[in-house]
């Protein structure tokens, strides 16, 4: 039989000849952990949908954060569960709200770790939306108007980053512009450009406690059909003055991922959000998927799609796997 005189199995003999023609490479430097804060002391709560995530105290979120640290993941983005909830979310832009308390106690143990702040609502408000409601429907401007007050506190409390999670319009123009206004113009943004309404998030909901009391977020998050749509989110939101663009959820997206990133010449965000989390997690408790390999194999898969940072519960983890590499 003759054979051609290129055999490709030749460079996957060997891991060493594996590594060596790699064309995507995961990094400790590609992720970022999301940290849930509730009030209280002492507080490391488990998430029974999350297994190995918290509900953690300000105390306690900074030990977690350090332990990202110490692994050599450069950011966190925190998420925060206020004592009292109401019709606006006011707690939101409280100067000592339970974000606020975190941004600041965490900025002070770890000064060089980044700190993101995920800027919205829905765990803020009792009826669970992600703003203003009007007659039963989100009241897109008047949301806007708290989600400028929002960040700007934010950023007082030593914030780097700001996440507007909404899909609001014009929430990246509502947020720059008042940053730039109280003199925060070195805050970054990275907007959730394409976030779309998602059965994968269920596991979050219960985490922040933020499931709508009567509705779905379909009018203002994205319909799971549309990618050219996607991009041009994205393009408004840089236009806007996003930073960082981002496309969530990430599995069942990872073309919408490809097409942002072939498109927008700007860093791309991955959620690898908590229903795809707990779905690896709930497989690997039952012995039917190797955990380590899948973990590798799904987060190098998200940066091959196009993403630049990768969101994921899976950062403490995976960062301890490939130190051993």
């Amino acid at each position: 039989m003759n054979y051609p005189d290129y055999r490709p199995r030749r460079l996957r003999r060997t891991e060493g000849l594996r590594r060596l023609i790699r064309e995507t490479r995961l990094s400790v430097d590609d992720f970022v952990y999301p940290l849930f804060v509730v009030p209280g002391s002492g507080v490391e709560k488990p998430i029974s949908s999350l297994p190995g995530q918290f509900n953690y105290s300000v105390d306690k979120a900074v030990d977690a954060a350090s332990r990202a640290a110490d692994l050599g993941i450069p950011a966190v983005i925190l998420f925060g569960v206020p004592e009292h909830k109401d019709a606006v979310g006011s707690e939101a832009w409280k100067d000592g709200g339970i974000v606020q308390k975190a941004i600041r106690a965490i900025k002070k143990a770890r000064p060089n770790l980044v700190v993101m702040a995920d800027a919205c609502f829905c765990e803020y408000t009792d009826h669970g939306h992600c703003g203003i409601l009007s007659n039963g429907e989100l009241d897109n401007d008047a949301s806007l108007e708290n989600l400028a007050r929002t960040v700007v506190s934010y950023a007082k409390a030593g914030v780097d980053v700001v996440a507007p999670s909404g899909m609001l319009d014009g929430f990246v123009t509502a947020c720059r512009e008042s940053l730039d206004e109280d003199g925060h113009e070195q805050i970054a943004i990275m907007a959730y450009s394409a976030k779309y309404a998602s059965a994968y998030y269920g596991p979050f909901r219960e985490a922040v406690q933020s499931t709508p009391s009567s509705g779905d977020r379909r009018g203002h998050q994205m319909d799971y059909g549309n990618v050219a749509e996607a991009v041009r989110e994205a393009s408004m939101d840089v236009a806007e003055g996003a930073d960082i663009v981002m496309v969530k959820p990430a599995l069942a997206y990872l073309d919408v991922i490809r097409a942002v990133s072939d498109e927008i010449n700007m860093p791309v965000a991955a959620y690898n959000v908590s229903g795809e989390y707990a779905m690896i997690e709930a497989a690997a408790e039952r012995g039917w998927i190797d955990r380590e390999r899948i973990v590798l194999e799904t987060l190098t898969g998200i940066r091959r799609a196009g993403a630049d940072i990768i969101i994921t519960y899976h950062a403490l983890y995976a960062a301890q796997l490939l130190a051993k590499r």
